[in-house]
């Protein structure tokens, strides 16, 4: 790890402060200090002084944070709108979105299909729909199975996909 002065410390604690992303704490830091440093060390720089990167809001497709509710906040579980949507599912099949998206995919979630039984999904870039079940050789049925995808294609578009 590179060692700064607590003058050079207190300059990227500067920096950080009016918003400076690491690549700009990078660039100034070999530029001002002379010290050629790594993106990774400054990463490590910063959190070994406490800091915290203000995050800037992206408006790019590729950035939708699912755990976010759209915008009209209709697929709010427990909602009225929700309710009554569920109802509406052929089946009875009840989907949700992960907060945290699984590694490899770019949408994930569960699923409970009318008869009790959960699985897991994935939606990968390729568009690739994957379903995991617990219960080992469990098929859905039809009208749950469209009812899954019915459900799932609401929930994404909700979401910006």
């Amino acid at each position: 790890m590179i060692q700064l002065t607590q003058e050079q410390k207190e300059l990227v604690q500067k920096w950080v402060a009016e918003g400076a992303k690491l690549s700009d704490i990078q660039k100034k830091i070999n530029d001002e200090f002379k010290i050629h440093i790594s993106f990774i060390d400054v990463r490590f720089l910063v959190l070994d002084l406490g800091l915290s990167i203000k995050e800037t809001e992206k408006s790019s497709a590729g950035n939708v944070d699912l755990s976010k509710p759209s915008p009209a906040g209709t697929d709010q579980p427990g909602s009225a709108a929700d309710q009554e949507e569920q109802e509406g599912i052929p089946g009875g099949v009840a989907v949700e979105l992960d907060r945290v998206v699984k590694a490899g995919a770019i949408a994930s979630g569960s699923v409970r299909f009318s008869d009790g039984q959960t699985a897991s999904w994935t939606l990968d870039q390729l568009g690739r729909l994957g379903l995991t079940s617990g219960k080992a050789g469990y098929r859905p049925s039809e009208e749950d199975l469209r009812g899954f995808q019915q459900e799932l294609a609401r929930l994404l578009q909700n979401r910006g996909f």
